[in-house]
């Protein structure tokens, strides 16, 4: 492959609603460029992209993949992106090596929960947009009306550089604004003509529609359009690259993957019109640096994804941000300071790998056998070994459960899959709690976790078991108790002798501390599950000598881990121990330990005990028309709901609900919009259960350690 210079590439993610005909139309433009000779079908099993068993399996994407095309003088790269919502994660990194998106639409349906959510990431990383219609030769396609749901959905800027002659099966032609042509299909050819008469006028007024949305992009030629009435070609050109950078427009074109009906053109305009990636604003460094795509600078490249393939390992896949990359060159790694060798430098399309000696500033390409580099990590030059490229924000997990090795003997080989599933795909996440004696996995949706299931008991062998996961309650007191415990041992030589004597009271910030007893020293410790322990040293007249209070404190710390009611951990307690007794021979630290254990177990039933949960920010989107449906839902899961917006004309509902109600909400919702709704949620505080949760929990602790005993 030749080496292509910056403004030779043009990157674009094609991203859409699942079924919308991305992977169709990525192996259309394959065979355009010649790629290959032949266009596979999802329904026949052997496009390039889908290429992986669970693909197969399921004829739609769960993983992006990385294409290239050599088009005209020009090196296309495409990410085929997966459509539903729990893979976006591959689309949010696909955005960050890309230039554009190309969104893709079914003619069919129009704008889907999937187009939605895939604008807002474009949406928020500020990424050029290109809108194509697709399916066009469908019997139930409907141009007009998808247009009038693309312009009420996100605006005037969106504006047609093409529209179809003939709906569905009378789909024959595609008259383009900017060429002020006709493409007409026939037996599998395309014929570029005369725009016909029946034509002209509707033609005539959309090329001046969108001349005029170019003119808007820049000044000196909104000032040329007044003067002269329109621009000429070279000022049109200029005016929707300007317009498209600046998502000042949104070009919509059309065509039929299926039946590879207008994809030459689309590919033709991807090559002149969308921004070559020395076009784009640059990227921020860490330190606040903008990088720009200069390829005559020191090299930095940015990996976007990793992936595991058979027979060949490791991938990692990268954009190069500026300079030149060379087969065996020497990187550090800026984000861990660690020493890299690039390998081998291919181009990637699918399972098609092409070795390449240079990639330049712009480009998109592939290396294995890297030792310490992951997704999110930038590769230098020594020269700039510092630079590091502002990471992706990957959407936190909406789902988790715990997962459990039927097998016993699996539960190691579990966990070193679970590791390395992460690195591939950094939206599925794995914890190893300590606290809930599980290991939980956390992803997008359940369909995200099934993927992950399928993958360990199909490909791995290693079979499992989802069960829900035990929720992080936390255990605290609400008002003051005393108590004492005295540890008497005597088995012959020297006993055990400690006597210690407390009172806990609730610890609020700010507050006073008891006045009964004189503090004479303080000890405030931030308890590494949230919430604090103060250890008030309130003894006098050396009642307890002063070295047994670490001792007594290694108790209490002991026992805080295992709160009385259910088992979990405590919190936001204020000890004093304020008297005890020693003997001369045997008291030591051993004895002081299980006395201050005793005590502060015995002070903490006394004070009020209270289980407190975790409660989330939750913030859920939906239509209009399905709000009184989630509300009810959502009060009927002890939410409290905390404010109402709107954004474009989706309703935002921002709502604290206890974690114990969220368990497979991601499926509760879809079920109720119709999959039109998608939520987020973050950890917000813990707050006290309602006594009647509370009696339940209490119960259902009893029970459990019945069965244990």
């Amino acid at each position: 492959m030749k080496v292509y210079k910056t403004n030779e590439v043009k990157n674009i993610a094609l991203i859409g609603s699942a079924k919308s005909g991305k992977t169709t139309l990525a192996e259309a433009m394959l065979f355009e460029a010649g790629l290959i000779n032949r266009r596979g079908s999802v329904e026949d099993k052997n496009t390039v992209s889908d290429y992986r068993e669970i693909e197969l399996e399921r004829q739609n994407s769960v993983t992006s993949t990385v294409l290239f095309a050599e088009y005209k003088g020009k090196k296309i790269n495409m990410i085929d992106c997966p459509g539903f919502d729990d893979f976006i994660g591959e689309v949010v990194a696909a955005l960050r090596a890309a230039d554009t998106a190309v969104m893709v639409v079914n003619a069919q349906n129009g704008v889907e929960v999937g187009t939605e959510i895939n604008w807002r990431h474009t949406a928020k990383n500020q990424t050029p947009v290109l809108f194509v219609v697709n399916q066009l030769e469908h019997e139930k396609a409907n141009f007009d009306e998808t247009i009038r749901q693309l312009k009420s959905q996100f605006g005037g800027n969106v504006t047609l550089a093409q529209y179809p002659v003939g709906d569905g099966h009378a789909f024959h032609g595609i008259v383009d604004l900017l060429q002020m042509k006709m493409h007409k299909f026939s037996d599998g050819k395309v014929e570029v003509i005369d725009i016909p008469a029946t034509e002209q006028d509707k033609a005539e007024e959309l090329h001046n529609a969108l001349i005029e949305k170019a003119a808007e992009s820049d000044e000196s030629l909104m000032e040329a359009f007044f003067e002269n009435g329109t621009l000429t070609e070279e000022q049109l050109e200029n005016g929707l690259k300007a317009g498209i950078i600046s998502r000042g427009l949104y070009p919509v074109f059309c065509l039929s993957a299926k039946q590879n009906k207008g994809v030459g053109r689309l590919m033709e305009f991807i090559g002149t019109s969308l921004p070559s990636p020395n076009e784009m604003p640059g990227i921020k460094t860490t330190g606040g640096k903008l990088l720009k795509c200069n390829a005559s600078d020191p090299a930095s490249l940015f990996v976007f994804k990793v992936s595991i393939e058979e027979h060949l390992g490791e991938i990692a896949f990268f954009k190069v941000f500026s300079g030149e990359v060379t087969e065996a060159m020497d990187m550090i790694n800026g984000s861990n300071a660690g020493k890299e060798r690039l390998p081998q430098l291919f181009a990637i399309a699918g399972k098609k790998r092409e070795k390449v000696e240079k990639l330049v500033a712009g480009d998109i390409g592939a290396t294995i056998k890297l030792k310490s580099t992951r997704t999110n990590d930038t590769l230098n030059s020594p020269k700039n070994s510092d630079d590091v490229i502002v990471p992706i924000d990957f959407p936190s997990p909406k789902i988790s459960f715990a997962v459990k090795a039927k097998n016993q003997g699996d539960e190691e080989k579990l966990g070193a899959r679970l590791n390395e599933m992460h690195k591939v795909d950094q939206t599925l996440e794995v914890e190893y709690s300590k606290e809930l004696k599980q290991i939980l996995l956390k992803g997008q949706g359940e369909l995200h976790l099934n993927i992950a299931k399928w993958h360990l008991e199909v490909l791995d062998k290693i079979a499992i078991d989802y069960i829900a996961p035990k929720i992080p309650y936390r255990e605290t007191i609400t008002k003051s108790s005393t108590a004492m415990y005295r540890h008497k041992k005597q088995s012959g030589g020297a006993g055990q002798f400690g006597e210690v004597h407390m009172l806990v009271e609730p610890f609020t910030e700010g507050m006073s501390y008891q006045n009964l007893y004189p503090v004479r020293g303080t000890e405030q410790h931030t308890l590494p599950w949230g919430g604090k322990l103060v250890f008030n040293n309130c003894i006098v007249g050396g009642a307890i000598d002063a070295r047994f209070l670490p001792a007594i404190l290694k108790g209490i710390m002991e026992k805080i881990e295992e709160g009385p009611l259910t088992g979990s951990y405590a919190r936001d307690i204020v000890v004093n121990v304020y008297d005890g007794k020693m003997h001369p021979v045997d008291s030591n630290e051993l004895a002081f330990k299980l006395a201050g254990r005793q005590a502060f177990k015995e002070a903490f039933k006394n004070a009020g005990p209270k289980i407190m949960e975790p409660i989330y920010d939750v913030e859920v989107m939906v239509p209009a028309d399905r709000m009184g449906d989630i509300m009810t839902d959502l009060q009927g899961r002890r939410a409290i709901i905390m404010g109402m917006d709107s954004e474009g004309n989706y309703q935002k509902i921002k709502a604290k609900v206890p974690l114990a109600e969220m368990n497979r909400y991601s499926t509760a919702l879809s079920s109720i919009t119709s999959g039109s709704g998608t939520y987020s949620l973050k950890f917000g505080e813990y707050a006290q259960v309602p006594p009647d949760v509370q009696n339940a929990l209490l119960k259902a602790y009893e029970e459990q350690e019945k069965e244990e005993e």
